[in-house]
């Protein structure tokens, strides 16, 4: 079942090292542009959920895993791609949701939140309990968020094999994590991760499997998250340097069944993500990159239909987004510092894309709605398609792609995944 993950360590064992993209991104519009790219590519689509956006209460999206993998399951059929070839991973499980409560009663709901996607047939599993609960002193030690890893691991592995999952499960583990939705300060500069630190995770890990019964579990440990130097705030995008991470990629020597895993590889040039894949980074995350390219192809339809149709019949998009993002400030008014003109530029053009966790707002969604059937019943002229969108502009006059807004939407995201389809496998 995860012969697709496994080729990605095998082939770093040799000549030719391959990665995968791993979409972290729970819009629907999103899941099928990278549905379609696999169909495109005839390869494999690795999707993953996040604690934050979906959990055994609903998270964010008010989706469970089941719901989360009934979702992908119909975008898959209705474009063709076998499940066979689409693998779901759960990203940051762990405590996080539940910092704010006793370290007993938050890894319990961990417990639970992996079981969860366990059971729905996730299994790619990050193991994330790096973070403090409410009644710990300060950071956490390395043992600590290796025991409780190990905790975690044991009720997966148990409700793997109530599900007959044994021995499918696919593990990533890691210490020094970027912190779940992003950054909400200011990045002033990134140090990658130690040589001695990556070899202490690896170690206290394999310690803590080992004391709870699961050290044979170590071949299922497909990577180790580090920081290789890639990350992004607001308005600054910091680029993969190869000579930073010289000492850093000697720590998997003597583990050639692991591979390194790279989160924030969002804005990275296809240059730099190539270099990640060849330099061990088997995985490559993106997330908020993928809905910063539906956010701009939405609102240049939005500025399409602003040019067509008089205002009274505009859906407004932008404006209702602005409206819904200042009466809910509870997912951004943290990330954003700032004047009040700075944090209007950054709620609509930021990097950290926090517009993200409005998408599933009723009103938004109508709007969306709106502007989609709006460009629908009227054919978009060819110089409108080219003044706002034109990559997109390029394809339609070639004749790969309709000039139906929807469809110009996705291929607006699919410009970003082409770019991680050609670095994953150009090593």
């Amino acid at each position: 079942m995860n012969a697709h993950l496994d080729a990605v360590t095998r082939s770093h064992t040799g000549n030719r090292p391959a990665g995968i993209t791993a979409v972290c991104s729970a819009h629907p519009l999103v899941i099928e542009a990278a549905l379609r790219q696999g169909v495109a590519d005839r390869s494999a689509v690795l999707i993953e959920a996040t604690s934050n956006q979906v959990d055994q209460f609903g998270g964010y999206t008010g989706l469970r895993p089941a719901d989360f993998r009934a979702l992908v399951e119909g975008i898959a059929e209705r474009v063709g791609l076998p499940m066979a070839d689409v693998v779901l991973g759960g990203d940051h499980l762990g405590p996080n949701r539940w910092r704010g409560d006793r370290a007993d009663t938050a890894m319990a709901h961990a417990e639970d939140l992996i079981r969860a996607y366990v059971a729905a047939g996730y299994t790619k599993l990050h193991l994330d309990c790096s973070y403090p609960c409410a009644d710990d002193a300060g950071a956490l030690t390395p043992e600590v968020m290796a025991a409780r890893a190990a905790r975690m691991l044991v009720a997966a592995e148990a409700e793997a094999a109530r599900v007959g999952l044994t021995g499918e499960l696919r593990y990533v583990i890691g210490t020094e994590v970027p912190v779940p939705g992003g950054a909400d300060h200011e990045i002033s500069g990134l140090v990658p991760t130690t040589l001695d630190s990556a070899r202490a995770t690896l170690e206290h890990h394999k310690a803590a499997f080992a004391a709870v019964g699961h050290g044979a579990i170590w071949p299922q440990v497909l990577a180790l998250v580090v920081q290789p130097g890639v990350e992004f705030d607001h308005a600054r995008v910091f680029d993969y340097d190869p000579d930073a991470t010289r000492s850093l990629r000697t720590a998997l020597d003597d583990e050639p069944a692991i591979v390194f895993e790279a989160h924030s590889t969002d804005y990275q040039t296809e240059s730099a993500l190539a270099a990640l894949v060849a330099d061990g980074w088997g995985v490559l995350k993106v997330g908020p990159g993928l809905t910063f390219a539906m956010r701009e192809a939405l609102f240049a339809l939005a500025a399409i239909e602003a040019e067509l149709l008089p205002d009274d019949e505009c859906s407004r998009l932008p404006a209702v987004v602005e409206a819904r993002m200042l009466a809910r400030p509870e997912e951004w008014e943290g990330y954003y510092p700032g004047s009040p003109e700075q944090q209007a530029l950054a709620r609509r053009y930021s990097y950290s894309d926090r517009m993200r966790y409005y998408w599933p707002d009723p009103d938004i969604e109508h709007a969306v709605a709106t502007l989609l059937e709006n460009l629908t019943r009227r054919e978009v002229p060819d110089p409108l398609i080219s003044a706002f969108l034109p990559v997109q502009y390029e394809h339609v006059r070639c004749g790969s792609l309709a000039r139906a807004p929807r469809e110009l939407v996705i291929d607006h995201v699919r410009d970003v995944l082409r770019m991680y389809a050609a670095a994953v496998t150009s090593s």
